[in-house]
């Protein structure tokens, strides 16, 4: 790669990929590499300079293994996200890095599903979200010109966003606790199943503290 698309050299980043790889099918893992680079991107446009304003090598690692829960080793019983975010602490302790590192890396993978919240963390957990989502939902246009055809030279997209769409659906389809109503991962299993989501009031009726028994709404107040 050119100085524009470099990757940290530190033994812990390359060891990182190349776990990444073994994990992950090439799609995911290109776009692993992208969240990276666009996450990086995007904090300059913001004037974040690596390795001044944040750890570079904390964001690359929480970019790398960001969807390592979708690999059949991550697959456990909880959302990818968390699966991932699990795997990933596991891994870097097994690789020597501190509690306090792994502590970041672990909050980057398990909030970059929720931008809102992920923005108001530092940074290396706000661009592991936003990396990511311009990789899926960005577009060329808003990057330099011709910075996406060098990018995707390098690590080219081989249907991401598809590829991505069936590894999460797949495993919920066989594990649905994996995919609660009303998270992105549950709308995805919806529309492949043809499902519907359970009302707020059939939702606090099975709970069973018949807060709705003699409930009156308040009539609605004219304007």
């Amino acid at each position: 790669m050119n100085d524009e698309l470099a990757l940290p050299g530190t033994d812990l980043a390359r060891h990182t990929l190349a776990f990444a790889r073994s994990l992950l099918p090439p799609a995911l893992c290109h776009h692993s590499v992208r969240t990276y680079l666009y996450g990086r991107l995007l904090g300059e446009r913001r004037g974040l300079r690596p390795d001044h304003d944040y750890d570079d090598e904390l964001l690359f690692l929480g970019c790398v293994l960001h969807d390592c829960g979708l690999s059949a080793e991550g697959n456990g019983d909880q959302r990818f996200e968390l699966d991932g975010a699990d795997l990933a602490v596991r891994f870097l302790a097994g690789e020597g890095v501190a509690a306090d590192r792994t502590e970041v890396v672990w909050d980057a993978i398990a909030l970059h599903m929720d931008r809102e919240i992920a923005e108001r963390k530092r940074p290396e957990i706000a661009l592991v979200a936003l990396g990511a989502g311009f990789d899926l939902g960005g577009g060329p246009e808003k990057l330099p010109p011709g910075y996406a055809d060098r990018v995707h030279r390098t690590l080219p997209r081989l249907h991401t966003a598809a590829v991505l769409h069936d590894a999460i659906v797949g495993q919920a389809l066989e594990k649905p606790r994996k995919a609660p109503p009303f998270t992105m991962q549950g709308e995805l299993l919806r529309q492949a199943t043809g499902g519907s989501w359970p009302a707020w009031e059939q939702l606090a009726r099975s709970a069973g503290w018949n807060d709705y028994e003699g409930y009156r709404p308040a009539p609605p107040t004219a304007n």
